[in-house]
């Protein structure tokens, strides 16, 4: 970019407020390294899974490749193999190293992988200086993009570092345990909505992935749904009442999936001297009834809910009930890491925060849907087909990360995720 680097400092307000936004998510994600192992960087526990080590080159990749190489004058990517070795499923950029071999990357070594993200961060700094650059408006609209991509991948990061660490025999503690945790649940009421036309999707101003939009008008009939999510109290009823074993509560791959991987209780649960236990990131501890059910599949949600006598909420009920709220709630900038039960006095209903929260609706286009254009245009729409909708973010979600319209989507069988349940009738 010449001979002379400008500074962040000397930029517009505006651009210096973009950088430190970059900056705070890039440090963060480095934060949430810091209680691994070197050797912890490396696993990848499960198919689902990545390495902490792919994770913090692959977001470092996304900047390189969909900032500095198309703007920034003269650049040199860190690595000529990186692109290779940290594309994650952009066809239209190139070809990738196969996901399931990601733990089998001893090198490049994590100090490497940390000088990478150094690399970039002093280019983007130096790009985003320049507010006289052609295509300002992009460099500015796909920083934020990666900034929200890295702020996915620090949820992703936790939920495999807790995959490869629960799966270990030694059950490891990748955080201490806070004190919080034995409060009561609020007792359940039932929300009613009357029947009519609702706005659905993002119509507001600032950053929203393009699977949010357009805003669209759609109706709803009369239904209502639960104040709180299911608790892990009600979810040993289901079990003790022998909800694994009654195959008229499943769906047919349900009860396929149950028979096949033996399921009898949600990821991470077992039976130890009489009493359920499960792995946290705080290692293992005692199940505590009054806190949200946590890491089902959809297959799972699905059964309890019929079970209960009720339904999933579609994600364009869950929307309605959830815009009336605030966005507060157990995120991971609590540093708990582990859904927790609402104070009495508690009034968001944790729609936002503690766990992801299944809805009975397809990841489908909404209505005049369009992709981004060119390679990030496979960030998201390509993903529409045998997938479920998911809202509200989880105890694992940066809570500057999640929206009302937010629409996360995983596979039915998934549950390595902060995945829960909420009842709608």
């Amino acid at each position: 970019m010449g001979a002379t680097k400008l500074k962040i400092e000397d930029s517009p307000p505006e651009v210096r407020g973009l950088h430190l936004r970059y900056a705070q998510v890039r440090e963060q994600t480095n934060s949430l390294c810091a209680p691994l192992a070197v050797e912890d960087y490396v696993v990848q526990s499960c198919p689902d899974a990545s390495p902490a080590k792919w994770h913090l080159a692959h977001t470092t990749w996304f900047f390189e490749t969909f900032l500095l190489q198309p703007f920034f004058p003269d650049y040199r990517p860190f690595h000529p193999r990186f692109g290779y070795l940290f594309n994650s499923y952009y066809e239209t950029v190139g070809s990738f190293f196969p996901r399931l071999q990601r733990g089998s990357l001893s090198r490049p070594t994590v100090e490497e992988v940390h000088g990478y993200r150094k690399h970039v961060d002093a280019h983007m700094a130096e790009l985003l200086a320049r507010p006289d650059l052609r295509g300002r408006a992009e460099i500015d609209s796909r920083s934020k993009l990666g900034i929200h991509h890295e702020q996915q991948h620090q949820e992703l990061l936790l939920t495999d570092v807790k995959h490869a660490f629960g799966t270990n025999p030694l059950c490891p503690v990748y955080l201490e345990p806070s004190g919080a945790g034995k409060l009561r649940a609020s007792p359940r009421e039932w929300l009613a909505f009357k029947a009519g036309m609702r706005s659905i999707g993002y119509g507001a101003k600032g950053f929203a992935f393009d699977n949010e939009s357009p805003l669209h008008r759609v109706y709803l009939g009369e239904f209502a749904i639960a104040s709180t999510p299911v608790s892990n109290g009600e979810y040993l009823e289901f079990i003790e009442s022998g909800g694994y074993r009654q195959p008229e509560l499943w769906l047919s791959e349900g009860w396929k999936t149950v028979r096949e991987r033996s399921w009898e209780a949600p990821l991470y649960w077992e039976r130890a001297d009489g009493a359920w236990q499960h792995y946290t990131l705080s290692g293992m501890r005692r199940v505590v009834e009054s806190e949200p059910v946590c890491h089902v599949s959809f297959y799972e949600a699905d059964a309890f809910a019929r079970w209960a006598g009720a339904r999933l909420p579609t994600e364009q009920e869950w929307e309605t009930a959830a815009g009336g709220f605030d966005i507060e709630g157990n995120f991971s900038d609590s540093g708990r890491l582990h859904p927790a039960a609402a104070a009495q006095d508690h009034r968001s209903c944790q729609f936002f925060g503690d766990v992801w929260e299944w809805t009975r609706s397809a990841y489908e286009p909404y209505p005049g849907y369009r992709p981004e254009a060119g390679s990030l245009g496979e960030y998201n729409g390509k993903f529409m087909c045998n997938q479920l909708v998911l809202r509200g973010g989880s105890c694992a979600t940066p809570a500057s990360h999640i929206r009302p319209t937010y629409r996360n989507f995983f596979y039915a069988p998934d549950r390595w995720q902060f995945t829960g349940i909420r009842l709608a009738r």
